[in-house]
């Protein structure tokens, strides 16, 4: 039985193939202006027996190709768990959101919060904020991690974060030490949610801010403890989604 998952997000698609619970098949995409020719183009030369979709577009998703779907809260507890059994939450950050999420052993949700509200505090903020400062993306953590602190961003508010670091660059102040400065910012709203759900540990990072070196090691110093970053952070909800899918009755192809 080979059970495929894909993880339709805001920045990315993700697509997982399992077969006797080991991964078989993985591919990633850019999400693009037009999401549903990026699946077909992930899913095009890839056999499976069922499939569940997830993510922030899997309701296209659902319109389009009559896939079944769940939650990516519900996702990334399964993939979770799947992947690290001792885990008992997870923080994601993604391109659009960012989510707390307790589990039980089984990888069952027992709560959750999450910020859909804002692009403050997730990934498409940092993507921001580097094109402001002049850096890549990619680059962003690298130099901030060579910054020294000083410097605060106090708005909590994309765009007014965006004019403070304009602002800080008229006033000479080092890009570093501003890149700095946004990841502790992140950093703080990530950990202010993590407190209010009052999580177990371990904790796992995941979503596409994961590959983020700097926000790894803020995230753990606040913490006080190590915390679990996988291999392939933005994969954890594709992989739980076709762990999924073997509950859903229907087998598609």
């Amino acid at each position: 039985m080979r059970l495929a998952g894909i993880d339709i997000g805001s920045r990315s698609i993700e697509l997982i193939v399992l077969e006797d619970g080991q991964v078989v098949h993985s591919k990633q995409a850019d999400s693009g202006y037009n999401p549903i020719e990026r699946v077909k183009e992930l899913i095009s030369d890839v056999s499976f027996d069922k499939i569940m979709a997830t993510g922030y577009g899997r309701g296209i998703v659902e319109v389009a190709f009559d896939y079944p779907t769940v939650t990516e809260i519900k996702a990334y507890g399964a993939g979770a768990t799947a992947l690290y059994p001792g885990v008992r939450s997870v923080l994601d950050i993604g391109g659009q959101d960012t989510k707390v999420i307790s589990i039980n052993e089984m990888g069952k949700v027992i709560k959750f919060e999450m910020n859909d509200k804002c692009a403050a505090g997730t990934g498409k903020f940092l993507e921001m904020m580097a094109i402001t400062l002049g850096y890549q993306a990619q680059t962003l953590g690298a130099a901030a991690q060579k910054g020294t602190e000083g410097i605060e961003i106090n708005s909590m508010c994309a765009v007014f974060a965006e004019s403070e670091v304009t602002s800080l660059l008229a006033k000479g102040c080092d890009r570093s030490d501003i890149a700095l400065a946004i990841h502790q910012s992140v950093c703080r709203r990530a950990i202010g949610m993590i407190r209010r759900q009052n999580i177990s540990t371990p904790l796992m990072f995941a979503g596409g801010v994961a590959n983020n070196s700097c926000m790894v090691q803020l995230l753990q110093e606040a913490l006080g403890e190590q915390i679990i970053v996988p291999k392939n952070p933005q994969f954890i909800g594709a992989h739980g989604a076709a762990i999924l899918a073997n509950q859903y009755e229907s087998v598609l192809f």
